[in-house]
């Protein structure tokens, strides 16, 4: 089968929700390491896409035409709250390139700094685009045509010189040609892709041990050690990605994409996983990742401690009471077993 169960979820013993998926693990040439389901199954990448889309930019020298500095380098990776040290990044973004918040094309919406954790905004707060989880990424996508005299009105077209330079990246890492890429557009109106579970593992491998990833190697390095380096914005206070960086005490390389997908990469092993959540159930996907690096060793006693609350195994009602359980219901099966 293409998913397996993943993760469970019981009240009084009875099983109330079952989470299917499927992940890969895979060394930085793509070789299926572990699995769980179909470690092929083609899957829209979402934001973890953001570290290969901001490619362009890093490797035609833009990070020193615009005296981008670590912290800038890790907000083009972000899926960030809106707080204000996120929106102080990207604001110094637009304005070592001369440009405005308005030209952005992702739009606006609510912080997730209010909407994540069901806070009210406070009156009178004014949000714009460089509050949308993706403006670090469109600062980026705008920095790399002001560098280039390319337009900026249209940055977001699939046909437009950046979005082809993204596509070249993109399949070079992945060790995809270009044509294999099914492009979808992303919640931010940027093009995304599609490609294997398999593939976007391999992408997270080179990005933690970018040495073997040729001519992009040395951005990757450059946009790893940021992200790295700053993972509070990359996410957010209270967020997964921030927590995994920090815990992994710069060894993993992670990102979350929307409806269910994660991966993390191993910079001392050369490996990355990618697991995708077919329901995009988002408590799921952390609580089957933390598992799956748990049965891989990827974890130590003090990890596994800092980040139990993500696997969230005992569910309480808002009066504290414990009602139920999350618990995993998978084993890692070691190669690549699948008939794909």
């Amino acid at each position: 089968m293409d998913f397996e169960p993943l993760i469970e979820l019981t009240r009084n013993g009875v099983q109330e929700c079952l989470h299917w998926g499927a992940m890969a693990l895979t060394d930085t040439e793509g070789k299926v390491l572990a699995h769980v389901g179909n470690p092929h199954w083609l899957c829209f990448t979402r934001s973890t896409l953001k570290a290969l889309q901001a490619l362009p930019l890093v490797h035609t020298g833009g990070a020193a035409h615009f005296g981008l500095n670590s912290q800038e380098l890790a907000m083009l990776c972000a899926s960030h709250n809106g707080e204000d040290m996120h929106v102080a990044q990207v604001s110094s973004i637009l304005r070592k390139s001369g440009l405005k918040p308005a030209q952005m094309k992702c739009g606006c919406h609510i912080p997730y700094r209010f909407t994540f954790f069901d806070q009210p905004m406070p009156e009178r707060f004014v949000y714009d685009e460089r509050h949308h989880n993706c403006s670090g990424k469109h600062s980026g996508f705008m920095a790399y045509c002001v560098q280039h005299g390319l337009p900026i009105d249209t940055y977001t077209e699939v046909d437009h010189p950046l979005q082809q330079a993204v596509r070249l990246a993109v399949a070079d890492v992945a060790g995809l040609s270009s044509e294999h890429l099914t492009l979808g557009i992303d919640g931010c109106s940027a093009p995304n892709y599609a490609m294997p579970l398999s593939k976007l593992a391999r992408c997270y491998a080179r990005l933690a041990r970018p040495e073997a990833a040729g001519p992009y190697g040395v951005s990757l390095q450059t946009l790893a050690n940021a992200m790295t380096a700053h993972p509070e914005l990359v996410s957010g206070t209270g967020r997964n990605d921030a927590d995994f960086m920090r815990v992994g005490q710069g060894d993993w390389v992670t990102k979350v994409g929307a409806d269910g997908v994660q991966v993390v990469g191993s910079r001392s092993r050369g490996q990355a996983l990618a697991i995708k959540i077919m329901d995009g159930n988002k408590a799921a996907l952390f609580a089957a990742t933390l598992e799956a690096m748990d049965q891989l060793g990827w974890l130590n006693d003090a990890q596994r401690e800092e980040l139990a609350p993500w696997r969230a195994q005992v569910l309480r009602n808002v009066a504290g009471l414990a009602v139920g359980e999350r618990r995993p219901v998978f084993r890692v099966t070691r190669g690549d077993s699948s008939a794909h």
